[in-house]
């Protein structure tokens, strides 16, 4: 049995004190919302660094939005789970309509949360992804290709718990991967606080405001 967290700004403080032993220079933090801004605000408070939000929305299965197939993230192109496509007998192309109303869904999220600002520049600096969990991790490989793209000097992947299958598989998309927790009987991320209540748009604002000052 795992740790269980009090809270997302728990978890927080405690990976930002994992993460202080990195030395990571010029920092910056990248939120995947909602709940992962939560835990990046006092990550970025103990780092001294930046926190900003990088918008990834799901890609789910035809008549099974729940059932992720893919994720895409802001900047970035779709990217899908190759085995449960073919395990289901789809090709991408089957989901452009799902893909076309989730990046309409992203835009307007980026609108929301950004509140007009551009994406904190990452070029040439240490980039830290946080969320506060990871199950299968879908959502979290799209964020990581898409900052790859944009050439951080350093690509950090940081969660309080996560899946143990998940974290090998996402270290071939990081230069380092952060984890507190990873119970090899996972079940739900939800399960690893105690108060896991959810993250408004407006908590999310917030927070970033918080953060800026």
């Amino acid at each position: 049995m795992g740790r269980v967290f009090a809270d997302r700004e728990e978890a927080g403080r405690l990976l930002g004190e994992a993460l202080a032993g990195l030395h990571l220079a010029d920092p910056v933090v990248l939120a995947l919302p909602r709940g992962g801004v939560a835990v990046a605000a006092p990550v970025g408070r103990r780092l001294g660094a930046p926190v900003d939000v990088l918008v990834v929305r799901k890609i789910g299965a035809p008549g099974q939005p729940e059932l992720g197939l893919g994720a895409v993230a802001e900047g970035g192109s779709p990217v899908f789970d190759d085995v449960l496509l073919r395990r289901l007998g789809l090709m991408p192309e089957d989901l452009e309509p799902t893909v076309t109303a989730e990046t309409d869904e992203l835009r307007r999220r980026v609108e929301v949360y950004r509140e007009g600002r551009p994406l904190t520049a990452v070029e040439g600096r240490a980039v830290v992804v946080v969320d506060d969990g990871l199950a299968t991790g879908g959502t979290a490989r799209a964020a990581l290709t898409a900052l790859r793209d944009r050439h951080p000097a350093r690509l950090v992947l940081a969660v309080p718990v996560a899946a143990p299958e998940t974290v090998r598989r996402l270290s071939a998309f990081a230069d380092d991967v952060v984890v507190l927790e990873t119970p090899a009987r996972f079940a739900a991320v939800g399960s690893w606080y105690r108060h896991f209540g959810q993250v408004s748009d407006e908590d999310v604002k917030a927070l970033l405001r918080e953060a800026r000052t």
